[in-house]
């Protein structure tokens, strides 16, 4: 790779903490469009000989979610009952389309089954899932990182609460990271990771139900890396009480770098 929660992961479940479709799983590692990465998906390449490119396969996964590409290569997914709403919008060049598409057709599924047998909201209020993706990149195209950030706003219970979900890709090794594989073995990121963590949560002025020592390593889950730091999103209604939201924290690169892979 280019230089580039100890209690159970709690896994996604409906209804959540506020009666929403839900992971409460607190997600970890950047992804913020900022730190010299662009947000921008790049425009998609041909693959080598005889096999699709990455245009045919991106279409492909799109149109498996019955949705619409844009010209900026961002595929939109729309669907809308008398009591429920949904909105997809996500770049179509992540390198692993296959893990993305799975991951929002089964939301999608469980989504739709579980409004279809909930009691109406009302005239003027439905159900929804909102999901919104943003690109990251570090390194150079051929040798650095990719990632996906999917930011999931849920609003199915008594208040709308956002969860993530991130991807990451070694384009060198054409394989996925994930928070053991971004470290290397014998290393105890955690050990750097929850002290600077914990400073902004300590700027808030009340402690969410769950705590950095309690999850582990599974507060650090969603993550996405970009030339100067990696960032670590973590769920509403996890590390900090509902009204102060989700959370994200920028860990700069060089504070990594002997431990990173």
């Amino acid at each position: 790779m280019s230089t580039t929660f100890t209690k159970p992961a709690i896994s996604a479940r409906m209804p959540n903490r506020g009666g929403g479709l839900a992971c409460i799983a607190v997600a970890a590692i950047m992804g913020v469009a900022a730190c010299g990465t662009s947000s921008t998906p790049a425009h998609s390449t041909a693959s080598s000989a005889g096999q699709p490119t990455t245009t045919a396969v991106a279409q492909s996964a799109c149109t498996s979610l019955g949705g619409t590409l844009d010209t900026k290569q961002i595929c939109h997914v729309r669907g809308a009952t008398p009591t429920s709403s949904l909105d997809f919008r996500f770049p179509v060049d992540y390198p692993d389309q296959q893990a993305v598409t799975d991951f929002l057709v089964q939301r999608r599924d469980q989504f739709n089954d579980w409004v279809a047998h909930q009691p109406p909201r009302g005239s003027s209020v439905s159900y929804r899932l909102d999901i919104g993706g943003h690109a990251y990149r570090s390194g150079t195209p051929t040798l650095g990182t990719q990632s996906l950030l999917l930011d999931i706003g849920n609003d199915t219970g008594i208040n709308p609460v956002t969860t993530f979900k991130a991807f990451n890709y070694d384009l060198a090794k054409h394989t996925a990271i994930t928070f053991d594989t971004l470290f290397k073995a014998g290393t105890k990121p955690l050990e750097v990771l929850n002290p600077i963590v914990q400073r902004e949560l300590d700027k808030h002025d009340a402690p969410g139900l769950l705590t950095l020592n309690e999850l582990g390593a599974a507060a650090y889950q969603s993550f996405a890396i970009t030339d100067d730091a990696v960032i670590f999103f973590f769920n509403q209604d996890g590390l900090l009480p509902h009204v102060d939201g989700p959370l994200k924290v920028a860990v700069p690169r060089a504070e990594l770098a002997p431990m990173l892979a």
